[in-house]
């Protein structure tokens, strides 16, 4: 539709952006590189706004719900009449919501970027990673079709890549976006094939086709099993996986912790709106046929990520990088979307886990990104990571430390604010489906309300540390993202999403289920006062609880010992009886058969080069013994 062309422009200024400032960032001062990402970046977020609002309250919902809008589309390959592929933009609720989110936490970052990166290296450099990240994740989520998805999908990898290893002298840095580079690209694998066997069973790329409810694309894949499996099972949950690498599901969650040591901006951006939350939009676009055709990839979706939400939970609480809860917290709370999506049903109150699932994905975006640009300021103030060396800050940062509690009770969950309201959706939806896991989320609202107090008496409360330089407050460039997010981490709530982005588009009412709402709001409240008591002062308390707890403690802290588990699997497993085979057959089978035609080749050569000697009697003698042996072959053959 000719309204909507405009948002062509929202997914090509941040390229724009990357090719400027990667290309002429060097050549000027580097706070111009800053300047004009921020202001490009801005222009999107406005025009993410404005196709919001139109798209939302302009009139595109009918008697079917809301339409979707195709304003831009070009053919890129043609494989077969029927399996194209294209490149355009695809608007629907998922996708229009997923604009907002992209662009707002992305405009922020920008904005944050500019006092906090000042006077860093390769400060041209950072924005133009940020503007290919930026552009990377808005392909993804207007995709018209699967393959177009799954190439800005690689690309968000690689953006990712180089912002996580951005201080590429540290080596921690190095092997960090190395991790997490290598362990996306295992799960992408699953993912190429998913759709490789989806478009087989198909004969189509589009999601228009692969989503509509009817299923009449599906008709002949019921025949099709392997080992007993639908193609179609197989099919989901291979592209379940690439999800699950991109979200940090368990097993595929090593990468996202370590990915801390990319600079705080950059958390942000990966760990609030982007990144991570790519394979909870995945699962989200192709929820219909994960509901209808694949209903045993949901089961495993839902149970996924009901394990990693409690999983991650567990591990924050003994963490004390603070970038490293914010981490695990993050996975827990991508756990708690999957979970969402794994327990929906399909229209109207059905739906209840799909709309809850974007709801939280819509509210965690705004005060994760929050609390990561809030410990941002807070090390910006006091040059560490670490609680140990913090205490006693809310007098010298108030408006991080306001800010920072806003976050904490958001995502506590907490009325009113904006995290009470979605987490309540998921509860209330989980409820419906299975009892175990509605009981596992209850206990992970109550640890998230603990370890993220633990994470606020720590740095805000407690001892004043008598830091060698007194903590100040952080520059206007970067406070006013923390009172803008904070303002929406509030609000965001009152967002009618059950009107607005729903399974079937149709909108639907709900209402305040107080027999689950009140019971989380005083688990979340035990949780914090729970901190309250251990935390808020100075005390012994903690050090004997993690005594007391022993080995248990010591494993939780250790993650579990998952990273030394993949590292003794890839040394002594992998390298040993893959790697090491497969480099012998290539050095000594492929290598050898190459090197020994070469040098057959040379001796043949070797042979006859003097052949092509340049001296005339040379040639002539040749010239006149081939005569003469043509001659008598013809005179011989004649008679």
């Amino acid at each position: 539709m000719a309204g909507y062309t405009y948002t062509v422009f929202i997914l090509m200024i941040p390229l724009v952006i990357f090719l400027i400032t990667g290309l002429m960032g060097m050549k000027w001062k580097p706070i111009v590189s800053g300047v004009i990402g921020t202001a490009g970046m801005g222009i999107s977020f406005v025009l993410s706004l404005l196709a919001a609002a139109s798209y939302f309250f302009g009139g595109t919902h009918g008697a079917e719900g809301f339409q979707t809008i195709i304003p831009f589309e070009i053919t890129w390959l043609r494989l077969t009449e029927s399996l194209i592929i294209k490149m355009g933009i695809l608007l629907d609720p998922i996708s229009v919501m997923m604009l907002v989110v992209v662009t707002t936490v992305s405009f922020m970052v920008h904005l944050y970027s500019l006092g906090y990166m000042k006077g860093e290296g390769g400060f041209a450099r950072f924005y133009a990673f940020l503007a290919l990240f930026t552009f990377s994740m808005l392909g993804l989520v207007i995709a018209t079709n699967i393959f177009q998805m799954y190439i800005f999908w690689e690309l968000v990898g690689v953006s990712s890549y180089l912002l996580i290893g951005f201080y590429y002298q540290k080596p921690s840095a190095v092997a960090a976006s190395k991790k997490a580079f290598i362990v996306t690209r295992f799960a992408d694998l699953g993912f190429l094939i998913g759709i490789l066997i989806l478009s087989f069973v198909t004969g189509t790329f589009d999601f228009g086709k692969l989503t509509s409810p009817d299923g009449a694309i599906f008709a002949g894949a019921a025949s099709l099993s392997f080992m007993g499996i639908s193609a179609l099972t197989w099919a989901m949950t291979l592209i379940f996986i690439g999800g699950a690498g991109k979200s940090a599901m368990f097993p595929l969650h090593i990468w996202l912790p370590d990915a801390m040591e990319g600079p705080t901006p950059v958390s942000a951006l990966i760990h609030a709106a982007t990144m991570v939350v790519a394979g909870i939009f995945l699962v989200a676009r192709m929820f219909p046929v994960i509901h209808f055709q694949a209903p045993a990839s949901q089961e495993i979706i839902a149970f996924v990520g009901g394990f990693t939400s409690l999983f991650a939970a567990v591990i924050a609480i003994t963490q004390y990088d603070i970038k490293r809860v914010l981490a695990f917290s993050t996975l827990s709370q991508l756990g708690y979307m999957m979970l969402a999506l794994g327990v929906s049903g399909y229209g109207g109150e059905e739906g209840l886990g799909f709309m809850a699932s974007m709801f939280h994905l819509f509210t965690h975006a705004m005060f994760k990104a929050l609390l990561f640009l809030g410990a941002g300021s807070i090390i910006h103030a006091v040059h560490s990571n670490y609680m140990y060396d913090m205490g006693g800050l809310r007098k010298y940062l108030p408006i991080t430390h306001i800010t920072f509690l806003i976050a904490c009770l958001t995502i506590a969950g907490i009325p009113p604010f904006s995290g009470f309201f979605s987490k309540d959706e998921i509860l209330v939806a989980a409820l419906n489906h299975n009892k175990l896991l509605f009981a596992v989320e209850y206990l992970v609202a109550g640890l998230t309300a603990f370890y993220m107090f633990r994470l606020y008496f720590n740095v805000f409360w407690g001892k004043d540390r008598h830091y060698h330089h007194t903590p100040h407050e952080s520059p206007l460039t970067m406070t006013i993202p923390l009172v803008f997010l904070a303002v929406a981490s509030i609000f965001a709530g009152f967002i009618p999403f059950h009107h607005l982005v729903t399974s079937d588009k149709m909108g639907f009412d709900t209402e305040m289920h107080l027999a689950v709402a009140i019971p989380s709001v005083l688990i979340g409240l035990l949780g914090i006062a729970l901190a309250w008591i251990l935390y808020k002062k100075e005390s012994a308390i903690p050090e004997k609880l993690a005594l007391r707890w022993g080995i248990l403690y010591t494993a939780t802290y250790n993650k579990f010992y998952f990273d030394e588990i993949y590292l003794f699997v890839a040394r002594n497993i992998i390298f040993k009886y893959i790697s090491r085979p497969v480099a012998w057959f290539d050095r000594h089978i492929v290598d050898g058969f190459m090197v020994g035609i070469a040098v057959v080749t040379e001796k043949i050569s070797f042979q006859i080069k003097g052949m092509q000697s340049g001296q005339l009697q040379h040639y002539a003698f040749i010239f006149v013994a081939g005569t003469l042996a043509l001659a008598l072959s013809m005179v011989y053959f004649l008679n």
